[in-house]
C-alpha cells in the first residue's frame, strides 16, 4: 500500500481494480466526506445505486446518501479512482452544488466539461502514482480558483474531526466566535448538515472503523463516547440499516483499508 507525502490537505485517494466476472453490489455507508468515484473501467464499468436510482460511470456521492451500493464489472472488471474530499473543500471544487447532501450524481453534472478531460488523462496514465498526481493537480486548480469556505465553518469542522464528534455545538460556537444560531445556520448552508448531525456522522465513522478493525461492539461504543452498546446499535442502524455485527464484516468502501485490501493486490492508496 504505497504512501506519499500529502499535497492537498483534506483529500485522500485510493485506486481499486477488480478483475473477473461481474460481482454482487457492495454496500457503502455514510462517510464524513464527499466521495468522487472516477470510472476507469472498460465495458460496462462502474455503477452506483442510491434511493432506487442507478448511475453509470464516474459519480459524486454526497454526505448521507442513504442506501448506496457500488457495482459493475462484467467481463472487463471494474477499475476506479476513489477520492475522499473534505466537505469544507467541496464548495471550491463543485461550486454551489457542493453540499450534495443525500445525492449520488454523475460527475459531469457538478464538474462540467472538465470531467471528461480529466477522466481521459487518468485513463491514459501509466501508473496509479501518475493518476494520483493528475487528480491532485485538477483538484488543486479548482480549489485555487475559488474563495475558501468561511474560516469559522472550516475551524468548526476541524474541531469536530479532532474531537471525533464528541463536541457540543455551544463549545464549537464559543471556539469560533459565533453565536450558536449563526454557526448552526452557516454550517448547514455550507456543509449540508447541521453541526449536531455532522458530529453524529463523525462519531459514527470512528465507531465503524473500530468495529471493522475487530473491536467488540461494547468496547467500540465506550471508545466512541456512546452511553452504552444499545446507543451504538441505534446509531449504526440509523446510518447503515444493519447491526454493528454486520458493519464489522461488511466489505464497504467507507473503510478504505478494509475494502479490497492492498495486500491482496487489488488496491493502491495514497493520501494527498
Amino acid at each position: 500500500m504505497p504512501r506519499r507525502p500529502g499535497r492537498l490537505p483534506g483529500v485522500r485517494m485510493a485506486g481499486f481494480r477488480q478483475r473477473g466476472p461481474e460481482r454482487a453490489d457492495i454496500a457503502m455507508v455514510a462517510h464524513p466526506s464527499v466521495t468522487l468515484l472516477i470510472d476507469l473501467s472498460d465495458g460496462d464499468g462502474l455503477s452506483c445505486r442510491a434511493r432506487g436510482r442507478r448511475e453509470r460511470g464516474s459519480t459524486v456521492i454526497g454526505l448521507l446518501p442513504g442506501d448506496l451500493r457500488l457495482g459493475g464489472g462484467g467481463n472487463g472488471g471494474t477499475e476506479c479512482l476513489q477520492i475522499r474530499l473534505s466537505p469544507v473543500l467541496a464548495p471550491a471544487v463543485f461550486g454551489e452544488s457542493a453540499a450534495l447532501t443525500g445525492a449520488a450524481v454523475p460527475l459531469e453534472d457538478v464538474w462540467g466539461r472538465d470531467a471528461g478531460r480529466v477522466e481521459g488523462e487518468l485513463r491514459a496514465a501509466a501508473s496509479w502514482e501518475e493518476r494520483f498526481a493528475i487528480a491532485a493537480d485538477a483538484l488543486g486548480r479548482r480549489i485555487a480558483a475559488r474563495p475558501p469556505l468561511d474560516p469559522e465553518v472550516s475551524a468548526a469542522w476541524r474541531l469536530l474531526l479532532a474531537g471525533r464528534g464528541r463536541v457540543r455545538v455551544d463549545a464549537l460556537a464559543d471556539e469560533v466566535g459565533w453565536s450558536r444560531q449563526h454557526l448552526w445556520s452557516r454550517f448547514r448552508s455550507r456543509i449540508g448538515l447541521t453541526p449536531k448531525h455532522a458530529a453524529r456522522l463523525v462519531r459514527f465513522d470512528h465507531a465503524a472503523r473500530l468495529l471493522a478493525a475487530g473491536r467488540p461492539a461494547a468496547r467500540a461504543a465506550a471508545a466512541s463516547g456512546y452511553t452504552d452498546q444499545a446507543h451504538l446499535h441505534r446509531e449504526v442502524r440509523a446510518f447503515t440499516g444493519v447491526t454493528p455485527a454486520a458493519v464489522a464484516v461488511a466489505p464497504w468502501l467507507a473503510v478504505d483499508d478494509v475494502a479490497w485490501p492492498a495486500r491482496r493486490g487489488q488496491g493502491r492508496t495514497a493520501p494527498t
